[in-house]
């Protein structure tokens, strides 16, 4: 009987250069696919790669056979010898394999629990799979699965909810501070990943302008008009503060940008209305005496740091009801899963049927020749009925009796009942 088979490794089970030696190829996963494909042992497959984990998802003929093809078209991929992989390899086999694969696409087993992008990620490998041919009707049925499990706990936890990234968990600040962001005008200074981070967030968030202030003006100009912001320079500074809502900091000086006398110089301009500042940078940009003036509020990274914890602690907290919701899912395909032994016979009971009224509707030719067409229809139709219903409760009682242990007894007795291996009636 076919296993379904999970081997892999990812960010807890192996470092990133051995990691890297499997990933960092897009034709990798091209190669790894026609070479399972090429396999006697394997039946399905489909190969996962990402910067944080590489696994094989494969049916086979059997276990051992199996996992010992696998390894070894990794460590060919990798130019490595299977040994040295073994080490950092995780296997899971049959409803542990369906488990593993359920957590994985619903983000329980990223570096960052509930991030989204793995699922994205999944849904390339199966496209890829789809299109190289080596899924089949369990791959199939299990990758739907997986994608209905990850809406289910995306839906039904709050595990994506809490802000767990630096970027993001400034803007979650923000609109605390301000109920909502619609509007708000937005001053980024450095033009690096966090604050390119930081303007998309922003801008899903509502805010109506950003502009990017940067020591290096090209830079500044690269970022703005990918976002469709305003590029300054850093003398500008003083006098966007007047302006702007919020202000998030992330350069690399080593000296003050924004100093105490620069946002009090803006705040009669300002007119009362809530200055909102982030420092993100180590060290520090934004000088720290700026949180004594009246509706100016300073948070820097360890303020942030504070947040994303809190958040971590929630989506744990979360990650125990996507458990239980894992659980629910892996019995339902387990169940279905032991149908596939039953489904051989069911076809051939209802081929028999089949043939059995398509030889009786010949023997009856010259009997319904006499009928007009739609006559003749309503005949072939009640024959199909009463078929169907003679079959039904064996075909019902079969799949009662999917993965027990009497199962093929009873398969045996129907196939002997009903003739199906068309060997006539015999007596034992």
């Amino acid at each position: 009987m076919s296993i379904i088979l999970n081997i892999g490794m990812n960010h807890e089970s192996a470092p990133v250069e051995l990691r890297e030696c499997l990933a960092s190829d897009p034709m990798h996963t091209k190669r790894a696919l026609a070479m399972m494909r090429d396999s006697q042992v394997i039946k399905e497959a489909l190969f996962l790669s990402t910067c944080n984990r590489v696994e094989a998802l494969v049916v086979a003929e059997a276990r051992e056979k199996g996992s010992e093809v696998v390894k070894k078209i990794m460590a060919e991929i990798a130019n490595l010898s299977v040994e040295s992989l073994s080490d950092h390899l995780y296997e899971h086999e049959g409803m542990g394999a369906v488990r593993h694969i359920f957590r994985v696409a619903s983000s329980l087993d990223s570096m960052v629990i509930g991030e989204p992008q793995i699922l994205g990620q999944i849904k390339a490998a199966y496209a890829e799979a789809s299109k190289e041919k080596t899924s089949g009707v369990i791959i199939n049925r299990l990758m739907h699965r997986a994608f209905h499990v990850a809406k289910r706990v995306r839906t039904e936890t709050g595990i994506s909810e809490a802000a767990v990234s630096i970027s993001y968990a400034a803007v979650e600040l923000a609109k605390k501070i301000f109920n909502k962001l619609e509007g708000k005008k937005a001053l980024l200074i450095g033009a690096g990943e966090m604050a390119e981070l930081a303007a998309r967030h922003f801008l899903n968030n509502g805010v109506s302008s950003i502009a990017v202030a940067n020591r290096t003006l090209g830079r500044a100009v690269e970022l703005a008009e990918q976002f469709g912001a305003t590029p300054l320079s850093l003398d500008e500074i003083p006098y966007q503060l007047a302006e702007v809502d919020i202000v998030l900091s992330s350069t690399a000086s080593t000296e003050i940008v924004i100093t105490r006398d620069m946002v009090k110089g803006c705040l009669r301009k300002r007119r009362s209305r809530p200055l909102f500042l982030i420092d993100i940078a180590v060290p520090r940009d934004i000088d720290p005496r700026v949180n004594d003036l009246n509706n100016v509020y300073l948070f820097d990274i360890d303020d942030l740091k504070g947040v994303i914890e809190t958040n971590m602690e929630q989506r744990r907290r979360e990650a125990t009801k996507a458990e239980r919701i894992i659980e629910e899912e892996v019995v339902k395909f387990d169940k279905w899963l032991k149908t596939l032994a039953v489904v051989p016979t069911i076809i051939s009971l209802r081929e028999k049927a089949e043939s059995i009224i398509q030889n009786e509707l010949n023997r009856s030719s010259a009997l319904l020749a006499s009928l007009s067409p739609s006559q003749k229809q309503a005949v072939i139709t009640l024959s199909r009925s009463i078929a169907d219903k003679i079959l039904n409760d064996p075909i019902l009682f079969l799949k009662g009796r999917s993965g027990r242990p009497t199962l093929p007894t009873y398969l045996d007795i129907t196939k002997r009942l009903f003739n199906l291996d068309g060997e006539g009636q015999k007596e034992d």
